[in-house]
């Protein structure tokens, strides 16, 4: 076994290494850039060593200089995670060539694999059945486009390089075909480095099924399914394992293929044969196909790991140190189920728009794991993938795992920035995944179900006044006179509107509020506070925020007054940057006519693509700023001319 290894990475990956390899006796380095300087993974490593800039390019994609930490640092092999280095054939190659051991496949097997065209011809020779597509290397518009005819609309259009459903569109009809390929290859172009595509058919009722294998060079073994069909914008959100509805016929089918498919590269370490599965009429042994093969640890191992009782990291190490599979095929089973929510730093109701913030406080159920990087006054920054944590829970049977998971999500408190959580509890309590009826259109059907604005209660907004005011604790200095009640008030802004709270302190133990019109009473009992009769939960106060912890967190901001009468809080007429990132196109001209919903900038943030529309009809009057521009958040990029311009004009 090695002394000593390099985590090429960074987050709860890094974190996720290290908690086994500390545990095997292995000492372990991390790296890290200027904005990780205090980051979790840091803080956990025996050593770590500064590589460089923020952005991923200055620091974590540079292998050189990763290389040089190990060797500088008595490593004998490197980690490479997930993301950044890890499926990259020339680093592994770079690796080896510096007298280290790379923690996971050859630069061949992951070459074989790397683009998706070439990984389905692979397949088709090696008997796993592939969705029927064109992967061909002629990339003429018109070639794609009459192949995609050919095949039948819906279609998919897909990079042939990477993941993570960037690079990926989904067209109707053949009248959007031509723009939703320009926009793959613009993202594919961005992300990967490689704007070409292959084009599949979409399967109308799609699940997302997965099987985790794990080889030794030879010979592999498949660790069974994950269903990872609840996505969003092609992002896996709740994984679970094993698959609903799974028969043992499908199982051995997958499975088998899953080996074959392993076993075809000559595999070694963990890896991830991912099917795309027709469920229109349930699952069948000659209902699923191939799509890719993802050959790292994925995001989502810890389901498997719950329900087979193995540690995969481990198996990692074990493996890339010389030591055959742990495990034969026949000694794996499956117990119980598991699930796994990512809870990200995300705005649900704007699109999912990824979200910045300082982590105020952060802590979870004690019902369940949480695979984190990141801790109380820890920063999400716009350089990197905006994850908070994975909440995973296992129980006997899927019912007593998802109630589990309905009490871990519930438990979790988050303050200081926007989260999917409320998003992650409506699809835990959501009915047909609740029957095991899933597929990859769930989200994107339910998105008005799942995103309903929270039940925000006056007797919510009374605790956030309390607190916004410290009248919480009686020891806290807020009192009240002796010959009448202090009187005090407070604004909150909630929904989108702005509230005036009115509040007398009758005594330590007891005040009186007027929201919205009604009176409600708050009285201390037995050293809880009671409001409007009910028992109040915890609240945190951040700056102008509240969290009050109910109905899996509800946010007040504290108006400042001045602030409120020095204006308004814009007209329509600004499209501002939504955080930081770079401006990757300007579609708006000055003078040009807009509709509502026109495309008039793309920003780059967070490795994601967002498009900036118009908020409403208008005239462009002025464009602020360019491609290529480095802007931050509510930079002014496109203003329209008011509308009284327009009508005088």
């Amino acid at each position: 076994m090695f002394d000593t290894i390099l985590i090429a990475n960074r987050g709860e990956i890094a974190c996720r290494v290290m908690e086994t390899a500390q545990t095997m006796g292995v000492r372990c380095v991390a790296v890290y850039s200027d904005a990780d300087r205090g980051a979790k993974h840091v803080a956990m490593a025996d050593a770590a060593v500064h590589i460089g800039g923020s952005a991923p390019a200055e620091s974590y994609l540079r292998g050189d200089v990763i290389i040089q930490a190990a060797l500088d640092t008595g490593a004998q092999a490197i980690h490479p995670g997930y993301g950044f280095l890890s499926e990259n054939p020339d680093f592994v190659e770079a690796v080896e060539a510096a007298g280290l051991v790379f923690i996971g496949p050859s630069a061949k097997a992951i070459r074989a694999m790397g683009l998706k065209d070439a990984a389905k011809a692979l397949m088709i020779q090696a008997g796993v059945p592939v969705v029927p597509g064109y992967h061909g290397a002629d990339q003429d518009d018109a070639l794609l486009a009459a192949e995609a005819a050919k095949i039948g609309y819906p279609v998919l259009i897909k990079a042939v390089a990477g993941g993570g459903g960037k690079g990926m569109r989904l067209v109707e009809a053949a009248d959007g075909f031509q723009a939703a390929l320009d926009s793959a290859r613009s993202e594919a172009k961005t992300a990967f480095g490689n704007a070409d595509v292959l084009v599949e058919k979409f399967v109308t009722k799609p699940r997302h099924i997965e099987v985790q294998v794990f080889g030794d060079g030879t010979n592999a073994v498949h660790l069974f399914e994950r269903d990872c069909s609840l996505q969003r914008r092609h992002q896996k959100v709740i994984e679970e394992a094993p698959a609903p509805g799974m028969t043992p016929e499908m199982r051995d089918a997958m499975g088998q293929a899953a080996v074959t498919a392993a076993e075809a590269i000559g595999y070694a370490g963990a890896g991830t044969i991912e099917f795309i599965v027709d469920g229109s009429h349930g699952l069948r042994p000659d209902g699923f196909f191939f799509m890719e093969m993802n050959t790292r640890l994925q995001v989502e191992h810890p389901v498997t790991e719950a329900i087979t009782g193995v540690d995969l990291v481990e198996w990692q190490l074990r493996v890339a140190a010389g030591e055959a599979l742990p495990k034969r095929q026949e000694a794996l089973g499956i117990q119980g189920h598991a699930f796994e929510a990512r809870l990200y730093a995300e705005d649900v109701p704007k699109g999912f728009l990824p979200a910045t913030g300082t982590l105020t406080h952060l802590a979870f159920s004690d019902g369940c794991r949480a695979d984190s990087g990141v801790r109380t006054g820890d920063t999400i920054s716009p350089f990197y993938d905006p994850m908070i944590a994975k909440v995973i829970v296992h129980g006997a049977t899927r019912a007593v795992a998802l109630s589990k998971l309905r009490a871990a999500l519930k438990g979790c408190d988050v303050a200081g920035t926007v989260t999917n959580l409320a998003f992650l509890g409506a699809l835990a309590g959501h009915k047909g995944f609740g029957a095991g009826d899933v597929d990859t259109g769930l989200i994107g059907r339910e998105i008005d179900s799942l995103t309903v604005a929270p039940d925000v209660q006056p007797r919510h907004a009374v605790l956030a006044g309390m607190a916004a005011l410290d009248l919480l604790d009686p020891a806290g200095g807020a009192g009240f006179t002796l010959w009448q009640p202090l009187q005090r008030q407070v604004g909150l802004r909630w929904n989108d509107a702005d509230h005036l709270l009115k509040v007398q302190v009758m005594s330590a133990d007891a005040q009186l509020w007027q929201v919205d019109g009604a009176e409600i009473a708050a009285q201390r009992v037995g050293g809880h506070w009671k409001i409007g009769g009910h028992l109040a939960p915890k609240a945190h106060v951040s700056g102008d925020d509240v969290t009050v912890w109910d109905g899996y967190g509800l946010i007040f901001k504290v108006i400042d007054p001045l602030a409120r009468a020095a204006g308004s809080h814009g007209d329509g007429n600004l499209i501002e940057a939504p955080m930081p990132g770079l401006v990757r196109a300007v579609d708006a001209q000055v003078g040009q006519a807009v509709a509502k919903g026109d495309r008039l900038a793309v920003l780059e943030a967070m490795k994601m693509e967002h498009s900036l529309l118009a908020t409403r009809d208008g005239i462009v009057a002025e464009v602020l700023a360019a491609a290529g521009d480095q802007v931050e958040a509510g930079a002014a990029l496109v203003r329209l001319e008011a509308e009284a311009e327009e009508a005088a004009a």
